[in-house]
């Protein structure tokens, strides 16, 4: 089991915890509907601990419908 402290993701929502559940919720959907994952992750990895590992790690940005790798 994957964890992502709250403290390397918060900053990446300018500062908003509202902004930051919105963010991973939207990845989580594009995750759940298909779209490839970014990060490299354990197959059993929830997609909602995937989407958070994607922010930590700068490869989805706030404001981006659709998720790009940099």
């Amino acid at each position: 089991m994957s964890y992502v402290p709250l403290e390397r993701l918060i900053d990446k929502s300018r500062g908003s915890m509202f902004k930051l559940v919105m963010l991973a919720s939207k990845r989580a959907l594009e995750l759940a509907e298909g779209s490839s994952k970014l990060v490299e992750a354990p197959q059993d990895t929830k997609i909602t601990t995937l989407a958070m590992l994607e922010i930590a790690e700068d490869k989805v940005e706030m404001g981006a419908l659709k998720a790009e790798a940099k």
